[in-house]
């Protein structure tokens, strides 16, 4: 029998954005909740980030700005939901291998590894070369557990990005719809207030 993972998405999972958004409605001259608005509305409409920034501030250099903000950006302690740990300790103590894998630049990892969360695995998109929703993305999950799909359960905040990929891995899904994509998309698997239910 195959010890079982639990691999934990970052933002929206493990990690409240709002300390970022706040960054980038700074960096951009516009109020937080215009930008948070804007960003609902957009995801809704299926348009990037990039789109609701440059709608928002045209003229502004958008790359140059995510440039620029990569290392205020980048995971700290008070940005954790407050169950993560607890949940983490949780799962350890019944035997769980614990991963963490999400889309995230580079500087998220070191970042990652310095909250100490005891996880197995950290990895990120930017790592493996690929993002999700794109199969190898879970690939890659699977290859980094060293384990058959049936054995892992992905945690994540998005049905498009993470629950519907995960299953179509052959993975077990598990969806907790908070932060920005709260409540976007049909999720086929029942939703979880938090990672305590885990």
């Amino acid at each position: 029998m195959s010890t079982p993972w639990f691999v934990f998405d970052v933002g929206g999972v493990l990690v409240d954005e709002t300390r970022v958004w706040q960054g980038w409605a700074e960096a951009l001259g516009v109020p937080y909740d215009t930008l948070w608005d804007a960003l609902k509305e957009d995801i809704r409409a299926g348009l990037s980030h990039r789109h609701t920034m440059q709608r928002l501030a045209p003229g502004h250099d958008i790359m140059a700005i995510r440039k620029a903000r990569l290392a205020h950006d980048a995971p700290l302690e008070h940005d954790l939901y407050p169950d993560v740990r607890p949940a983490f300790a949780a799962l350890k103590a019944r035997g769980i291998r614990i991963g963490i894998a999400g889309n995230q630049p580079l500087e998220a990892q070191p970042a990652l590894e310095a909250l100490d969360l005891g996880a197995d695995f950290i990895a990120t998109s930017a790592g493996w070369g690929v993002q999700k929703p794109h199969p190898r993305f879970f690939e890659e999950v699977l290859r980094a557990c060293d384990a058959p799909p049936h054995a892992i359960t992905y945690v994540g905040d998005r049905v498009d990005n993470d629950i519907l990929p995960a299953l179509a891995a052959g993975m077990r899904a598990h969806y907790v719809p908070r932060g920005l994509w709260a409540g976007m998309g049909q999720s086929p698997v029942p939703a979880l207030e938090g990672l305590a239910e885990l």
